[in-house]
This record gives structure tokens, sequence and C-alpha cells, in this order.
């Protein structure tokens, strides 16, 4: 197996792992209340969840036509959708209405929970993955799939021990604190650029799919 395509899936999986959004601001809010080991907790549970999020996405670029477009096409438009109303609301947020959670009694089953939902999981996926193991798509095969996963973990996990050493100091929890609102507005763009993506690439394939 290239060796190249496993640092490409755990490079997409660091990316995937790091980009901004619900479970980021998540364990920010966590960690700030509560400290890095909870913070750990709530990521090393949103870990496992992960895991199924980036089997779905090689699954949809090794074998989409067999696999059946129109079913990651239906996916990929409600979640688009549900990840514009969250965006929105973000946004629209106000002080004591954060979109990220602070006190939680169980912080890695909370986090299991919330990586087996979270909204941006879908369609952020399958555009990271895609973005970066297209160009080498024709070289994927399903014998491939289990190394291709657990690299994508691997760089997933390297990107969450990131986010638990950041949050753990103590000028980023008070900085957190003080800027709360303003981050979770920021990324509410983020996720209405997200669901942009996921809709501009999904509604295509739904409209095709209708025409006789």
């Amino acid at each position: 197996m290239d060796a190249s395509l496993l640092l490409t899936a755990a490079a997409a999986g660091f990316v995937y792992a790091i980009t901004p959004g619900p479970g980021v601001l998540a364990v920010l809010g966590i960690g700030a209340d509560r400290g890095r080991p909870a913070g750990a907790a709530f990521l090393a549970g949103h870990l496992v969840g992960d895991v199924g999020w980036a089997t779905l996405a090689l699954v949809a670029i090794i074998e989409a036509t067999s696999v059946g477009s129109t079913l990651f096409d239906v996916l990929g438009a409600a979640s688009g959708a549900y990840l514009l109303w969250l965006g929105i609301r973000a946004i629209r947020v106000r002080r004591g209405a954060g979109l990220a959670p602070r006190t939680v009694g169980r912080p890695f089953l909370h986090g299991l929970m919330f990586g087996a939902s979270n909204p941006k999981s879908y369609p952020v996926a399958v555009a990271t993955f895609t973005a970066l193991l297209s160009a080498k798509a024709d070289l994927l095969t399903w014998n491939m799939l289990p190394a291709l996963v657990a690299a994508s973990i691997v760089g997933g996990g390297f990107a969450y021990g990131l986010l638990v050493g950041f949050v753990g100091v103590g000028a980023v929890r008070r900085g957190y604190r003080r800027h709360e609102i303003a981050i979770t507005r920021v990324s509410g763009v983020m996720f209405v650029g997200f669901a942009l993506g996921a809709l501009t690439h999904a509604v295509p394939g739904l409209v095709g799919a209708r025409r006789p």
C-alpha cells in the first residue's frame, strides 16, 4: 500500500478534527469550566464518534457509485440544511445562550454522544477527505479501508492532543470566558460556509437524480 495514502488520510483526519465547529467550541467551554482532564475525556469520547464519520466519508470516496450516490447526496443535503440553521443560530447568539456546554457530568459519555451526532460531521468529513484524497481516488480499494480509517484516527488523535494542551492553558480559559460570544459568532460564519459547501455538492446530484 502506498505510504503517501496513509499520510494523506492522517492529514485529512487531523484537518477534520482541528476544524472549528461544535466539538471545538464544546471542549473550549468544558475546559474553561473544568480544566484539562475533563476536556481530554470529552475529546476521547468524541474521537470514538469520529471513527464512524471518517469511515462513511472514505466509503463514499472509494465506491460511492456502487453504494448509491443518491444516499450520500440526501445525507449531505440534510446535514447542510441543519448546519446552515446552526450557523445562523450561532451568529445570532446572545450572552447566556452559547453553543458550547460548560458543565457536564460525564465528559467521556457526553463526548461520545456529541461526536456521533455532531451536525458538522458528515459534510465536513466528506469535504475534507475528498479534497485530500480525490487525486488518488483511483488507487483506493475496499481492502485499504481499515488502514485508511486507522490513519485518520491517528491524525485526529494528534489534533485532539494539541487541543487538550491548548485548553489547559490558563490564559486560554480566561480568554474564552471573556470572548465566548465573539468566538461563537465567528464559528457560526464558518458553519454557514460549511453548509453552503455541502449543499452545493449535494443538491445538483439530487436534482439530476429526479430528471428522467
